[in-house]
């Protein structure tokens, strides 16, 4: 049986090797050397090249026990050089000591044992870095005059980082730095000339030739990003961001140090910080169920919840193609996770009961719903009424009799105050699932409400691109309409949040940040786009059947209070409410005019 390589059958390692020991036999003379004024006695000499042998012994050793030939020279960098400093310190006190032991070492210039580590150093170090300078510039030199210039804006560690990643790219060029640090104009960071400051970027850009500016910096936050955004803009640049850590993560998009800026980075949105200790307890190692796991919110619950390691989750969906995307997705990502896709209808009892009986999930987390607006409104106001008031009974009956934990009804904004069919029927499930909770002592039944997730199917921003790419206009409802928005991934991870708070019975508020204008959107969107509002108008269509102007996250007689998480609250009702079977079953009484049924409809959230 052949004998597996190691690194030492690399003649790569054995030159560095040799390189070291020709640096520690010029290191030792040199010593000397200068111990002496530059010119070694005669008497010394022989001294001089009997101790060479075991000194030269005593640094190999060293080199070796430090893990100094793990490195590649062409990558030398700080840890390469702390190994460095570990191997010459090592055998700096060692040579001493064994010179000593050995009764070599009599008559050797203790100044000797000074110097000699402290050349050694810069013959060894330099030697590594002057390497990969050569082969740098060898390889990627010719890059640096090539590509398209482009300026970094504000100095970052993200920033920094990006120019080395472009440095060897032949598609751009950095050019400077615009940062408003005044003291810093004509100094440089990392060779990078500091231009001037962030209001002078449209003549700096011009003198230049300058088209694209990168900015990067996470931390500091959407309200930065936007008078970014709004300098590019105005100065008629395109601006570039990093890609974001969880795309790249969900392999989304592939690996690259530039994109380019997205509606959500301009949103309002920053990043949310996890209790992950609380979610791990929550999650790992448990049988967790999804109900509507082909949609937006149901899928990313799926992709966050795969994180923490379940022991089984439990994806149940009604469309066969939405199932049969996220079966692809995360049979490919999770091989080790136990996996399982079930084509299920919430408002039939008896299939959801059978599967939970059967999979006993710990946590339920219910997904499925009828969301858009107008559809429910007026011809499908029975079939709203059963899939989200009904099929959330039918879940949350389920999850009780098969001894769960927890569930957790996804909800919505529009469930305060409803105006329209989709809103109420909402609110219904949210009441009937606090009315069940009465009755559990196992299971823990919360909601968590929330309002518009950007890029969920049937959004108004994939309306918006959709309206844009076939030339316009795009149509929005009323120029003063205005919505919350927050990404699909702070949902998800939010909801999981709550997840992690509740008792039972409670309704928990994310904070959805500032209301944006509908129009507002638009406008960016069409900018972003490469267009203006000569090119894709707006026109305003009136409010549809149900809409409302705005939003609100609270009912009448709501209040909330703070909970663990700054942007979870949990709300507290100030009413009583209950529904009779009679009562509900009026609800669903296909004999009835659907007319008549949306005003039971909305007389029965009524407290």
């Amino acid at each position: 049986m052949r004998r597996p390589k190691t690194m030492w059958h690399n003649y790569r390692i054995w030159l560095v090797v040799g390189y070291d020991l020709l640096a520690a036999s010029t290191a030792w003379i040199v010593a000397w050397w200068l111990r002496y004024n530059l010119a070694i006695p005669d008497y010394s000499v022989d001294l001089l090249i009997s101790s060479l042998l075991f000194v030269l012994a005593v640094e190999l050793v060293a080199f070796k026990l430090s893990g100094l030939y793990r490195g590649v020279w062409l990558f030398a960098s700080l840890p390469d050089l702390r190994r460095i400093a570990v191997a010459l310190i090592f055998s700096a006190l060692l040579i001493p000591v064994a010179m000593l032991f050995w009764r070599h070492g009599v008559g050797i210039p203790r100044s000797v044992y000074i110097i000699n580590p402290l050349i050694l150093c810069l013959l060894m170090a330099g030697g590594r870095l002057s390497y990969r300078a050569w082969k740098e510039y060898r390889i990627y030199g010719w890059l640096r005059t090539q590509g398209k210039p482009v300026l970094l804006m504000g100095i970052t560690d993200e920033a920094i980082s990006i120019f080395k990643q472009l440095e060897r790219s032949p598609d751009w060029q950095v050019i400077g730095i615009v940062d408003n640090a005044a003291e810093l104009k004509g100094r440089e960071v990392h060779g990078i000339p500091v231009l001037g400051r962030r209001e002078n970027l449209a003549a700096i850009a011009a003198h230049h030739g300058v088209k694209q500016v990168i900015y990067a910096d996470r931390e500091g936050g959407h309200h930065e990003r936007r008078i970014a955004y709004e300098l590019c803009r105005n100065a008629g640049l395109e601006m570039l961001v990093p890609p974001k850590m969880e795309d790249l993560i969900s392999g989304r998009v592939q690996v690259s140090p530039l994109r380019q800026i997205e509606l959500e980075d301009l949103l309002g949105r920053d990043a949310v910080n996890l209790d992950n200790a609380a979610l791990h307890q929550l999650i790992h190692q448990q049988r967790i169920l999804i109900t509507g796991a082909g949609g937006s919110i149901g899928a990313e619950l799926c992709r966050q919840i795969l994180k923490f390691r379940p022991a089984h989750l439990i994806c149940l969906e009604l469309s066969e193609h939405a199932l049969y995307q996220i079966e692809q997705e995360f049979s490919a990502h999770y091989p080790d996770t136990r996996l399982d896709f079930l084509i299920a209808d919430v408002k039939d009892f008896e299939r959801v009961l059978s599967l939970c009986e059967h999979y006993r999930p710990q946590l339920v987390f219910h997904a499925a719903a009828y969301k858009h607006v107008p559809l429910m409104e007026e011809k499908n106001i029975l079939q709203a009424i059963k899939n989200n008031a009904i099929g959330t009974l039918n879940i949350a009956r389920a999850a009780i009799q098969s001894e769960a934990q927890k569930f957790v009804l996804v909800s919505t904004d529009k469930a305060v105050n409803p105006t329209n069919v989709m809103g109420a029927t909402k609110r219904l499930a949210e009441l009937l699932v606090q009315q069940l909770q009465a009755n559990s002592t196992k299971t823990a039944l919360l909601a968590v409400r929330f309002g518009n997730v950007l890029g969920s199917n049937g959004s108004v921003i994939p309306k918006f691109r959709q309206q844009i790419a076939a030339g316009g206009p795009i149509t929005v409802t009323h120029p003063d309409i205005i919505r919350y928005f927050m990404t699909i991934p702070e949902a998800a991870q939010l909801i999981l949040q709550a997840g992690t708070m509740g008792r039972g019975g409670e309704i928990f508020v994310l904070d959805m940040g500032e209301p944006v204008k509908i129009a507002d959107l638009a406008k960016d969107l069409i900018q972003l786009s490469g267009f203006d509002l000569a090119d894709i108008p707006i026109i305003y269509t009136g409010l549809r059947p149900g809409e409302k102007l705005f939003e609100e996250l609270l009912a009448n007689n709501e209040t909330t209070q703070q909970t663990s998480h700054p942007k979870v609250r949990a709300c507290i009702s100030q009413a009583e409410w209950s529904l009779t079977p009679a009562e509900l079953n009026e609800l669903i009484n296909p004999s009835l005019d659907e007319k008549l049924i949306r005003e039971k409809l909305m007389r029965a959230i009524q407290p």
